[in-house]
């Protein structure tokens, strides 16, 4: 598994070795032993799938607060999508910095987004289907999203009108969100 970083502290790109041949290809998605070996140590209790039928379909930008602050790891089973992290952890000093990267069946990536990032994305392709493993349960009172074309968070999702659902057309910005995070400033 290689795992690469972003020049923000926290996101981290996974992608899984493919062993392949004249039948296609095999690879360990996760393998919980070696990333520990590789200084990743998350768990996660709950794996979710999401299928988006037409591309230009946005989720996004979701968070859940704490205690019950989620990580996630993300990879597309079908289709493709630009996935976005933005760091929300007050006091950080990449805070309302955003970093995204192309996830898609064929280039396996997966995006890790920590506990104090958004995550959102927007589908490439139609029929796109994407799998979360994320650290803790889903909790409704804890559950939040931030306006996903937010002009502070500056994120160019390739699409002036994205198809969104009535939670993410109608989420605040993220100066009107209490702050969510709090992470000890960076010296």
């Amino acid at each position: 598994m290689q795992i690469d970083a972003f020049d923000i502290a926290g996101p981290l790109i996974l992608t899984p070795k493919r062993h392949g041949d004249a039948r296609g290809w095999f690879a360990e998605s996760y393998n919980e032993q070696a990333l520990r070996a590789a200084g990743f140590a998350e768990r996660f209790v709950q794996d979710n799938l999401s299928m988006s039928v037409r591309a230009g379909t946005l989720r996004g930008l979701h968070y859940q607060a704490p205690p019950q602050a989620q990580g996630k790891l993300v990879s597309v089973v079908r289709g493709a999508v630009l996935d976005v992290v933005a760091d929300v952890r007050e006091g950080s000093a990449s805070y309302g910095r955003h970093v995204r990267a192309e996830l898609s069946a064929d280039n396996g990536r997966q995006m890790w987004a920590p506990p104090g990032f958004l995550h959102g994305f927007i589908t490439l392709q139609p029929d796109t289907v994407v799998a979360y493993k994320v650290t803790v349960p889903y909790s409704k009172p804890h559950d939040g999203a931030v306006a996903w074309n937010d002009p502070e968070l500056a994120i160019d999702w390739g699409v002036s009108d994205p198809i969104v659902s009535d939670k993410d057309a109608n989420a605040p910005l993220l100066r009107d969100v209490a702050p969510l995070f709090h992470q000890p400033v960076e010296a």
